[in-house]
């Protein structure tokens, strides 16, 4: 795609993400020391082991330098790369995923009902309770920020396809970008990021549980379970 975007080094605190809390917090890659240790394990046993190939999911198309392993909440940031959403997202595809964080918990909440929600109408049923896990992160990387108002940039936000953005991320991922700083699509006025590093994703540590419950309409209630994990 042939498109300008500016590129800014951007230091970033406490951006949050949201996860399902039936994702298990702690893997093997919270449990191993160092890359070759993982490495050891997979040519031992991982593709052939059944639970850990499905822990494990797209890690050979992730370089070994790119791996996180040995500190606190690495499973929860491979994941993301590992076991990218059916069909992709705004700014990945299949093939591999990216950390997907919001400036602002509200945004991220609206991010993550939005699919939710999308998934319920689907089945034509709005009789839901989801729990979630909120993890901050922060960032010092240089990302390709679209959230100007250039026109060239509305194709990236669509609202209804990912075609456009998923091309310009494929293209910025293989010159080896760090990620895009874009416009919320779900919340007016949010902001969020799409990492595409493991190793960018720092200080990364569980803050709360929430519930959202859907009870006959498509906007759930949002509910805190706990305050830190």
């Amino acid at each position: 795609m042939d498109l300008t975007s500016p590129r800014l080094w951007l230091r970033l605190q406490d951006t949050h993400r949201l996860i399902s809390s039936r994702y298990p917090p702690v893997g093997l890659f919270d449990t191993v020391t160092s890359s070759e240790d993982l490495a050891a394990v997979v040519e031992l046993e991982g593709w052939t082991n059944d639970r850990l190939s499905v822990e494990l999911g797209l890690l050979h198309l992730i370089p070994p330098e790119e791996w996180v392993v040995g500190r606190p909440h690495a499973t929860a940031v491979m994941a993301a790369f590992c076991h990218p959403r059916p069909g992709g997202g705004r700014f990945n595809d299949e093939d591999r995923g990216a950390w997907y964080a919001a400036f602002a918990l509200e945004t991220a909440h609206a991010e993550v009902i939005y699919h939710r929600t999308r998934e319920l109408t689907e089945i034509g049923v709005f009789e839901a309770r989801v729990e979630v896990r909120q993890y901050l992160a922060d960032f010092y990387a240089q990302f390709h920020d679209i959230r100007g108002e250039d026109p060239a940039f509305a194709r990236l936000h669509d609202p209804d396809s990912y075609s456009a953005s998923q091309a310009f991320a494929r293209a910025l991922r293989a010159e080896g970008a760090d990620g895009i700083a874009y416009r919320s699509v779900r919340k007016p006025g949010g902001e969020c990021i799409a990492c595409f590093r493991p190793p960018l994703v720092q200080n990364v540590r569980p803050a709360a549980h929430f519930e959202y419950r859907w009870s006959g309409t498509s906007q759930p209630a949002i509910r805190l379970l706990r305050a830190d994990a």
